[in-house]
């Protein structure tokens, strides 16, 4: 299996750096090449390039060879899946399966949409590679990558043990912070929580006089926190899976508006 790994938090970041290295020893899930952003792009959501170029650039991770693109996360997985994967492994050619993380930092409830983790895999499933996004909770005490990484790597494991997820399929993957994992943590499925954050900002005035705001909301504060959803399995210090779809049409009320469109 060839396996594509990415991420938000750059190429440099501990987080890649340890998944890497959780995919590819002592027990290899398969050949992993990774391409990834240049630079920290947290919070990047699914915004791409159009204007400015992407810019490539040859470096390594745990010795191996990967690329940095000067971009967003979505723009490394559709340059990956369009032009740079062919290019290593042969024209015409795709991975088997996206990874994009693992971040620092959970990206469960909401944070799903503002999550550049997460924009990744999504653009792998638009373009019909299957992927799975892995977060890290962080906590009070110092994250260990490594431990969240073989975390990660063990509900993989048993993720696609009876098959690879669906072409266009991504899955969420939310690690609780690592002074409270264990070897047998549990793994659960879980919805995502759909209540809003709680958004702070701090208003400050800058030398030359003028106003300005500084968000200071903690990432996972959120205005309700459904029992049995993401949130709710993650700070119960659970590993959470969450299927997510990128079609956000609200199927819901499409008969409501046909109805008010044909009303008159």
């Amino acid at each position: 299996m060839k396996i594509l790994l990415t991420n938000d938090d750059g190429i440099n970041a501990p987080g890649i750096v340890a998944m890497h290295r959780a995919l590819s020893t002592p027990d290899p899930l398969g050949e992993v090449y990774a391409v990834a952003p240049l630079t920290v792009q947290s919070a990047t959501s699914h915004g791409i390039t159009f204007h400015t170029p992407l810019m490539v650039t040859q470096e390594t991770i745990n010795n191996e060879p990967c690329l940095a693109v000067d971009g967003r996360p979505a723009d490394c997985t559709k340059l990956a899946l369009t032009n740079l994967w062919g290019d290593k492994f042969g024209q015409g050619s795709r991975p088997d399966l996206v990874i994009s993380g693992m971040n620092a930092g959970a990206n469960c409830g909401i944070n799903v949409i503002y999550s550049g983790t997460v924009a990744a895999a999504i653009e792998a499933a638009f373009l019909g590679v299957p992927a799975i996004a892995v977060s890290l909770h962080l906590d009070k005490g110092a994250p260990d990558f490594d431990a969240g990484a073989r975390a990660a790597r063990r509900t993989i494991d048993h993720l696609i043990a009876g098959g690879l997820p669906d072409q266009h399929e991504v899955l969420s993957i939310n690690i609780p912070a690592t002074e409270h994992l264990t070897d047998s943590t549990e793994i659960v499925v879980a919805p995502m929580n759909t209540h809003a954050l709680v958004d702070q900002y701090e208003k400050r005035t800058s030398p030359n006089g003028s106003e300005y705001y500084w968000s200071t909301a903690h990432g996972l504060d959120f205005r309700g926190t459904d029992e049995g959803t993401d949130v709710h399995e993650l700070f119960e210090r659970k590993i959470t899976v969450t299927p997510l779809s990128f079609d956000l049409t609200n199927y819901k009320r499409m008969d409501f508006w046909k109805d008010r469109m044909n009303s008159e």
